[in-house]
């Protein structure tokens, strides 16, 4: 999936996306003065908006082969694992569940997948709203993310295209290696972004050099 772009809402225009604040548009000038540059440098960004729907199939079903025709992408089938096709990424979260996230727009997301479950038993799940989405990047991310997070990390462990359930700080959240930068996007739930944001912002204090105060 390529980088999201996302309009916060604001002046968008007549409609109830006018009127979207995402959870941490009153965090944004902080994050955006926590960014290191340089080659110990790290950035922090909010994607807001990010479509997120949540799919339970039987993964050798009809059902899963339809769906998996609608997305352009199979079902990972392997603990931590992705897919992508388009504007698609499917992470695994369970033995018959995974999370569809989306630059396409929730509403027809959901709608395809809803058409291509059928009957199948199964559900999809429109959880947009339940999640924010944070990325951490450039040189020192692993490092920053090394501070809170029990998993191992290190490039033999943990590749580009891996996503898991884990914890950052006391945070449970979804982490996915995006690229070998390495960039990495958190998705926690809206009611903790907060939390997680300024635990983050203040691990990567120490990468920002004596100059700056």
């Amino acid at each position: 999936m390529a980088e999201p772009t996302f309009d916060q809402g604001a002046g968008a225009g007549a409609g109830p996306a006018a009127l979207r604040r995402s959870p941490l548009a009153h965090l944004e000038e902080l994050i955006r003065a926590a960014t290191v540059t340089g080659a110990r440098g790290v950035t922090l960004t909010e994607w807001p908006f990010l479509t997120m729907v949540n799919l339970r199939v039987a993964p050798a079903s009809e059902a899963a082969a339809r769906i998996e025709k609608t997305l352009g992408a199979p079902l990972p089938r392997q603990c931590g694992h992705t897919s992508a096709a388009g504007p698609h990424t499917v992470c695994w979260l369970g033995p018959d569940e995974w999370l569809v996230l989306s630059q396409a727009e929730s509403t027809a997301v959901t709608a395809e997948l809803r058409e291509a479950l059928a009957e199948a038993p199964g559900s999809v799940v429109d959880v947009s709203a339940n999640r924010t989405t944070l990325e951490l990047s450039g040189p020192s991310a692993r490092q920053v993310l090394e501070k809170g997070c029990p998993l191992d990390l290190h490039p033999r462990s943990f590749a580009p295209g891996r996503a898991v359930s884990t914890t950052v700080g006391p945070v449970a959240v979804l982490l996915w290696q995006v690229d070998d930068r390495p960039t990495y996007r958190l998705f926690p739930r809206s009611s903790f972004a907060d939390y997680l944001a300024r635990w983050l912002i203040d691990a990567m204090r120490e990468y920002r050099g004596p100059e700056v105060p």
